[in-house]
């Protein structure tokens, strides 16, 4: 092994370098799913295509055909013209393909395979809605949506954890590594300008009296709440598909009384008093009464915009089951407390309290698609996952008057007795051209290709992203990026090809916040040899980003070819450790192919491919290891673990790290070699480094890292 190549490549600190070197096999170009699937709810002069979904004692029904169903539009029945259903989940991982599209390994801790686009999967925003849930809901949502995540999700499910109260990021949040989600998970915390108090009901004779909702700071939560959910349903309308929206929330009233609990007008009364009431408008706040405001129009805007983007939104309310009468925390004069009218008065209020926070939840499902989980403390996050398992795909041609921008309502039945069927309420007549967005210019689509969880392949890419420290410059992530050089536009001159490109580095942290953006650009003026031999082999990247912070981490790396305009993008979770706790920490595994010589200046690219029966090289530095004070020098055991599907396949446990000839005993330079032995199958692999520290004090507990790669005949 040669140690001042790999002490380069995991030590020295070049924002960009371009390397040439080689890989065993090309891979091939990802396809892009069909525009069907691509687009659900389709509205347009030609076609209106809706989703729904039919259940039979409350489990999915896949079985129908068209004939089974009728679709009304305004009460007048369409005739359909297009009809499929679409399943969400496909094989099991041992099932699938030999290559990274197989899944998620069953293994905990472990990296997750990228997402594609063309299989079956399940698009989930889960909202917690921190502005409107008490320190008390806060608690039950961290264990419940911990537990989703542990039983679930799918290995190519595609999730995200968003926080309504936080700066946030949409599109760069959907992950299916459950480190990233558990991460997010950490992160939920009671908001102090929550519309809830610490608990459902504020105490009798506290503030916020009898239960109502008061607003720490400013009476904007609610306002806050809903422009947060218009956000991530337009972010999700760039992605392709069907996608779900898990709404958790302790209230989301339709009305919001101030100091009142009185009936409100209906919402039918409310708009008959509005001109236009069935035309697209942007309505906001519908006074129907003293001292209060109606959010009809403003929900209703955010269920449109559901609609629009494919995306079917459950409402969970979060109250779950609540006790509506006196307790211990309520301070109440005994005059009062023993008179039973005025306790009767205070179990009507609360129970008022509950039933008005949730209208606006339950319409917005209901509108959608959806439904709302109500009087239950477990959620039911997986009577949710069931239903989207599938659904059936229902086209129509509409007429002229469809598109008058007034709204029209839909309903579908299902001929068949016991059965029941859910779709959309309905749609504005709005063409799909006249609510398109402008065309995007180059720039908006590399910013796309940085947020969207999907690898954009126009440009063939992959990237391994790990972090690395120096004693001079500090923490970064380092990410090697690999090219198919034959989907780049080289333009020859002066018996050289050269091509221009664009790297853009993103570290996404909480909630989708930019922790740290750089951009790059080089021009690659090529040789013939190194031409002939990048079209052949592949051309290898490095992109450096600066680590300021520990914390885990979104790290996404956007390609664009200047002369062509393609983008290629791709992602990955890396956790940055905290050195200054003087605790045990590792660097990134960094791999490469014994055969390969150090004159190429080149250890293995992201996607690293290698032959079965050969010998591969793997390199990390560790940090913070303790002094032996026996002997002067650390005491490490390595452990080494390779799985494929989930399972152990190969292992060699508890190997003694040298520590002789290193400069610098507190970065450990450390390599290895691994023997890929005939009978392992052609397929996707994950390597685990686990060191343990015997020296250590405290009895530290083990770090581990995990790099992945291919094995190819």
């Amino acid at each position: 092994m040669n140690y001042k190549l790999i002490l380069a490549l995991l030590l020295s600190f070049c924002t960009f370098l371009p390397v040439l070197g080689q890989t065993a096999t090309q891979t091939t170009p990802q396809t892009r799913p069909t525009d069907d699937k691509d687009d659900v709810v389709k509205i347009t002069t030609n076609l209106v295509q809706i989703d729904a979904v039919v259940t039979k004692d409350g489990k999915p029904v896949p079985n129908l055909k068209a004939e089974d169903f009728e679709i009304y539009e305004d009460g007048r029945k369409q005739n359909i013209t297009s009809f499929a259903y679409i399943s969400n989940v496909g094989t099991s991982p041992s099932a699938a393909p030999d290559n990274k599209s197989a899944g998620t390994p069953a293994i905990p801790g472990a990296p997750a395979a990228p997402i594609q686009r063309d299989l079956p999967r399940r698009t989930i925003a889960i909202v917690v809605d921190d502005l409107g849930l008490s320190a008390e809901s806060i608690r039950q949502v961290r264990r419940q949506v911990r537990k989703f995540i542990a039983e679930q999700i799918e290995p190519n499910d595609l999730v995200a954890i968003i926080r309504t109260g936080g700066e946030m990021g949409a599109l760069q949040q959907f992950t299916n590594d459950a480190r990233l989600l558990s991460r997010a998970v950490d992160q939920l915390r009671w908001n102090v300008c929550s519309r809830v108090g610490v608990s459902v009901f504020n105490r009798i004779g506290g503030p916020g009296g009898q239960g109502d909702d008061t607003d720490p700071c400013g009476g904007q939560s609610y306002r806050k709440t809903r422009r947060a959910l218009e956000f991530i349903l337009d972010a999700m309308g760039q992605l392709p598909g069907r996608k779900s929206l898990i709404l958790m929330s302790d209230s989301l009233p339709m009305e919001n009384q101030e100091g009142q609990f009185e009936t409100a007008d209906s919402f039918s009364e409310a708009r008959s008093r509005l001109p236009n009431a069935d035309s697209v408008a942007d309505q906001g706040f519908v006074s129907v009464g003293p001292n209060s405001r109606n959010y009809y129009w403003a929900l209703r805007k955010i269920a449109e915009k559901a609609i629009r983007s494919s995306v079917v939104i459950y409402a969970v309310d979060t109250q779950g089951l609540q006790y509506t009468g006196i307790t211990a925390a309520d301070s109440i004069p005994t005059p009062i407390r023993q008179g039973e009218p005025a306790i009767k008065q205070v179990m009507v209020n609360r129970s008022r309290t509950l039933l008005s926070r949730r209208e606006g939840g339950e319409m917005i499902a209901r509108q959608t698609g959806g439904f709302q989980v109500r009087n239950s403390n477990g959620f039911q996050l997986d009577r949710i996952m069931e239903d989207q398992r599938g659904y059936y795909l229902i086209g129509y041609r509409p007429s002229v008057e469809t598109f008058n921008r007034k709204f029209h309502h839909i309903k579908a039945k299902v001929k068949r007795s016991g059965m029941n069927v859910r779709t959309r309420f309905g749609f504005f007549g709005v063409t799909e051209e006249e609510a398109e967005r402008t065309r995007p210019t180059p720039q908006d689509n590399t910013n796309l290709a940085l947020l969207s969880p999907f690898g954009v392949q126009d440009l063939e890419l992959d990237v391994d992203a790990f972090f690395a420290n120096s004693k001079d410059e500090g923490s970064i992530v380092r990410s090697f990026v690999y090219l198919n050089a034959a989907n780049l536009t080289f333009t020859p001159g002066n018996d050289r090809h050269e091509t221009s490109l664009e790297l853009h580095g993103v570290i996404f942290g909480d909630n989708g916040t930019i922790v740290e953006q750089i951009k790059g650009n080089t021009v690659l003026s090529l040789k013939q040899n190194e031409y002939e031999q990048a079209l052949r082999d592949g051309l290898r990247l490095r992109f450096d980003m600066p680590a300021k912070r520990p914390g885990s981490y979104q790290v996404r790396i956007a390609v664009r070819d200047r002369n062509s305009s393609k983008i290629g993008s791709a992602g990955q979770f890396v956790a940055v450790p905290d050195l200054r706790n003087n605790q045990l920490a590792m660097s990134g595994v960094v791999l490469r192919a014994a055969s390969e010589s150090a004159t190429q200046g080149a250890v293995g690219p992201a996607g690293q491919r290698f032959r079965i029966n050969s010998e591969v090289e793997f390199a990390f530095v560790i940090y913070n290891a303790a002094i032996d004070p026996a002997t002067q020098s650390p005491n490490l055991v390595m452990e080494t673990k390779l799985f494929r599907d989930g399972k152990s396949v190969k292992s060699n446990a508890n190997t003694p790290i040298s520590s002789a000839n290193q400069p610098d005993l507190a970065r450990l330079v450390i390599s290895g070699v691994m023997r890929l032995q005939e009978d392992l199958e052609p397929g996707n692999y994950y390597l685990q480094v686990v060191i343990t520290d015997k020296a250590a004090k405290d009895k530290q507990p083990p770090v581990t890292q995990w790099v992945d790669f291919d094995i190819v005949k």
